[in-house]
Order: C-alpha cells, then sequence, then structure tokens
C-alpha cells in the first residue's frame, strides 16, 4: 500500500506542475493576444476567459464524475491549449476582434476541463489528502504573477511544450501503474467512493462552503489590490498566495481543521482592520486567508464523497463573484 501511496504522490506533484503551466499559458496567451488591441475595449475578452474558465466547472467537473476514461479531459484539455497558442500569432496579425473571442473561448474550456481533472486525479490517486489538495491548487497562481512578469512568446511556446510532455508522462506512467500495482494488488483507486444520497443537509453545507469561498475571493482580491503594483510585488503576490494555500493543508493537518482555521481567520480580521497599506501586512493576510482554500476543498469532498469532480468545479466557481465585487 506504502509504494502505491508514492506513486499518488508523484502523480501529484505532475499535476501540480501541470496547474502552474496551464494557468500561466492561459494568461500568458490572452496578454500576447491583446497586446496590439487598446485593453479597455477588450474586457469582455478577459469576462469570456473567466466566466468559461471558473462558471463551467460545476458542468465539467460533473462530467469528470461520470466518464470512466478520465484523462480523455486531459487530452481534450491540452488539444484546446495548443490549439488556442497555435491559433494567436495569426489572429493577431488578422486585427479581428471576433477571432480573439474564439481564443478565449479555447483558452477558457480547456483550463476549466484540466482543473476538474487535476482536482479528481489529486483525490483518486491519494484520497482526501488535505495536504495534497492544498499543494494542487496552490501553484496557480504563481504560473498567474510569472505570466504577467515575463510574459513573452519565447514563455508561452516554452509553456505549451512542457505541458505536452508532462501530460504524455503523466498518462503513460499512470497506464504502467494501472496494469501493475493496482490491479496485482487488487485495490481500488481511492477516489471511487460510494456516493450518498443528496440531500438538504448536504446542500445547506455546500452552500456555506460556497458562501465562504466567495468571502475568501473578496477578501483576497482586496489584500493583492491594496498596493501599488511591480513586478516584485506581482511575483511576491503570487508566491505568498502559492505558499498560503500549500501551508494551509499542512497546518490543519498538524492542529486540527478548527483551531487552525479560527487562527488564520484571527489573523485576518487583525489585518484588514490595522487598515495598513503595508506590504508586509497584507502579504500576511494574503497567506493567511489562502490557507484556508485546501481546508474548503477538504469539506467539499467530505459532504459530497464520490463526486469529487463536482464538488472542485462548484468551489471553483464561487471564486468568481467575489473576484468581481471586489473588482
Amino acid at each position: 500500500m506504502g509504494g502505491i501511496a508514492d506513486k499518488g504522490y508523484v502523480f501529484v506533484g505532475i499535476g501540480t506542475v501541470l496547474h502552474f503551466l496551464v494557468d500561466g499559458l492561459c494568461l500568458c496567451c490572452i496578454y500576447l493576444l491583446t497586446a496590439p488591441f487598446e485593453l479597455n475595449n477588450l474586457l469582455w475578452l478577459f469576462v469570456t476567459y473567466n466566466i468559461l474558465a471558473f462558471l463551467t466547472q460545476p458542468l465539467t467537473g460533473w462530467m469528470a464524475d461520470r466518464i470512466s476514461r478520465k484523462h480523455w479531459m486531459l487530452l481534450f484539455s491540452v488539444a484546446l491549449l495548443s490549439l488556442a497558442v497555435l491559433l494567436t500569432p495569426f489572429f493577431v496579425t488578422s486585427g479581428g476582434k471576433m477571432e480573439l473571442f474564439v481564443v478565449a473561448m479555447l483558452l477558457g474550456i480547456g483550463n476549466s476541463l484540466f482543473h476538474v481533472w487535476g482536482g479528481k486525479q489529486v483525490v483518486m490517486k491519494v484520497g482526501n489528502d488535505i495536504r495534497c489538495l492544498g499543494v494542487f491548487v496552490s501553484t496557480g497562481v504563481f504560473g498567474l504573477s510569472v505570466a504577467m512578469v515575463f510574459c513573452s512568446w519565447t514563455l508561452l511556446y516554452v509553456f505549451l511544450l512542457a505541458i505536452c510532455i508532462l501530460a504524455t508522462i503523466y498518462i503513460m506512467t499512470d497506464s504502467q501503474v494501472n496494469n501493475s500495482s493496482l490491479h496485482e494488488t487488487n485495490i481500488a483507486p481511492l477516489g471511487l467512493q460510494e456516493r450518498s444520497s443528496f440531500n438538504a443537509q448536504h446542500l445547506i453545507a455546500l452552500t456555506a462552503l460556497a458562501a465562504f469561498v466567495m468571502f475568501r475571493s473578496y477578501i483576497g482580491t482586496e489584500f493583492a489590490f491594496g498596493t501599488e503594483k511591480s513586478d516584485f510585488v506581482l511575483l511576491a503576490i503570487g508566491s505568498t498566495s502559492m505558499l498560503g494555500k500549500m501551508a494551509g493543508g499542512w497546518f490543519s493537518r498538524w492542529f486540527g481543521i478548527l483551531r487552525a482555521l479560527i487562527v488564520m481567520l484571527v489573523i485576518v480580521l487583525v489585518c484588514m482592520l490595522t487598515g495598513s497599506k503595508s506590504l508586509m501586512v497584507l502579504l500576511l493576510g494574503l497567506f493567511m486567508i489562502n490557507c484556508t482554500m485546501p481546508i474548503t476543498l477538504y469539506l467539499a469532498n467530505y459532504v459530497l464523497p464520490g463526486r469529487e469532480g463536482l464538488a472542485f468545479g462548484i468551489l471553483a466557481a464561487a471564486l468568481m463573484p467575489g473576484y468581481l465585487l471586489k473588482s
């Protein structure tokens, strides 16, 4: 069993790097796509991308829980992202805004498919391990900050090449494991839990978690937007958010979810009440509010056993209202 668990952590590691690359690729591609145009006139492009990338995740999560060939979602995601990247230079030179809309759609749907595939895979490989949940979700925001600071055509193609290579390694390695360890030991994948019937208690719990995620998104955006942006600050925001999500799972494992959550929220409240614009205070608040992310994912999987894709998708969609309210 230990050997299988170790293999599971390897898969989580590959998925975590892929998360960094996918989010970085999407933002880098959009930046390069809009660079020749007036950014103020292309707000609809960002809105389209974000709606498809986040608000469709409950649907793609529902799909992830029902299809037997899980990696088809990864393959389709990589295909859509690759097509978007390959079309971008041609659409930039053509100057047509409707073509930009097509690329935004490809990126948004590809991003949505990847996220629910990855969230589902973490639970399938290592169970509802709160530490691994935090690690997987952590790197996306750092990918965004890297894309903002170092955006270039070279970086875009490096992102795409790395995604294609790692996705291939993941699928090939997973196929080998399924044909050896899992089948020989007759151990079912950890994510295949028996589904319980959905009732009013589940609905109330899930609604509360989604509301908390909206609150976290709103507060996190306030901390992130609370200071002047420079390349250093953008990277600091991305790395702080990433480390917060990673650390939150470990803190919860060491001290218990309730105690860890209370401490996190108290520190966040103190940072808010000080009204300080100090970068250190803002980063501390940002770190602590992001520490709560693996907790909500863990609890959502607990509320919806056997529906890990849907649980991940619902919480991802809940990020958007909080972000839009603050923006």
